[in-house]
């Protein structure tokens, strides 16, 4: 699919609730196969994963959407910052850094333009690890976002020493949202979190 060109980004807008405007976009990874169609990330980057594809995979991904991000901007168009998922792998290559370094450098684009995430469980698997990769990390200036944040096991002091930039609510508790549900107090602390720990909060969804 590297190969042929098959691979393509869409992008989901991030809608900031109050002013009705775009605050940035997520990058979604997809793949155009020939006999099976669209093939969602669900199918196939476990499979990146398991045969040491994911790297190139994940650096095609960032080369991309950076691209992207600054030809929107060429053209006149305000799009403040690109959203890329890392996967576990990913997060822990030792060439990460180098790439996204790389990117950055060739399509001439702002690091607080790109937003990385990461999601929970991948920052809670070796708390102290990520730790140091992220601090390396915003250390470039990029931003950080931690995706899927409720389903995992934070531990809220990991969490106040992470640099991370904004917290995305996952999905399962914002579909069935209704006031005065579980799912509403859940929601309501996480916004209450991110507000004290100076966070954007994405309800993802």
């Amino acid at each position: 699919a590297l190969d042929r060109g098959e691979l393509s980004l869409h992008y989901q807008p991030k809608i900031d609730g109050l002013r009705g405007q775009i605050s940035g976009v997520e990058a979604l990874l997809r793949w155009h196969h020939p006999k099976h169609g669209m093939v969602s990330p669900v199918v196939f980057i476990a499979l990146a994963e398991r045969f040491g594809l994911i790297g190139r995979l994940g650096s095609w991904v960032i080369n991309e959407a950076c691209r992207q991000l600054m030809e929107w901007r060429a053209m006149g168009r305000d799009v403040p910052s690109v959203s890329v998922n890392l996967s576990a792998t990913q997060f822990r290559s030792p060439g990460l850094l180098g790439k996204i370094k790389e990117a950055l450098a060739r399509h001439g684009m702002p690091p607080s333009s790109l937003v990385l995430e990461i999601t929970e469980s991948t920052a809670m698997h070796d708390p102290e690890a990520s730790l140091a990769i992220l601090q390396r990390l915003s250390a470039l200036g990029v931003q950080i976002s931690i995706d899927d944040f409720g389903t995992g096991y934070s531990s809220l002091l990991y969490l106040k020493r992470l640099p991370a930039s904004e917290l995305k609510i996952d999905r399962a508790f914002v579909k069935d949202l209704v006031a005065g549900s579980e799912d509403a107090a859940i929601v309501s602390a996480i916004i209450a979190l991110g507000r004290t720990l100076n966070l954007s909060v994405i309800a993802e969804g």
